[in-house]
């Protein structure tokens, strides 16, 4: 038994290094382009089950993965950043030198724990 992880194609955001939580960003056609690729790597396996993000971006790298059937599944979002939604960790670290989303706190985020 194996367990495969795929993570959304590209978005601006993660193209740019920008946090992204619950800003619903759609894939650029690069992501688009990697999604279709992906689905000839794994439409000759057979799986027990195949889960995805409410998102759009997660949605529709399924669904191009060849998985338009997919269970939408609100355990899968992406880290709540809260207020550093949208930026950078460069940004970030201009007002919180010593932030890391596994040692600090992000405000209005979600915590490590």
């Amino acid at each position: 038994m194996a367990l495969y992880l795929v993570r959304h194609g590209t978005t601006e955001w993660s193209l740019n290094g920008r946090h992204t939580s619950h800003t619903d960003l759609p894939l650029l056609p690069e992501g688009e382009e990697a999604a279709k690729v992906l689905a000839s790597r794994l439409q000759d396996w057979e799986y027990a089950a195949v889960l995805t993000s409410p998102r759009q971006r997660a949605l529709r790298t399924a669904e191009l993965a060849g998985f338009p059937d997919a269970v939408v599944t609100n355990d899968l979002v992406e880290w709540d950043y809260g207020d550093y939604e949208g930026i950078t960790t460069d940004e970030i670290h201009r007002t919180d030198p010593g932030w890391s989303l596994w040692t600090g706190k992000t405000p209005g985020g979600e915590p490590a724990a």
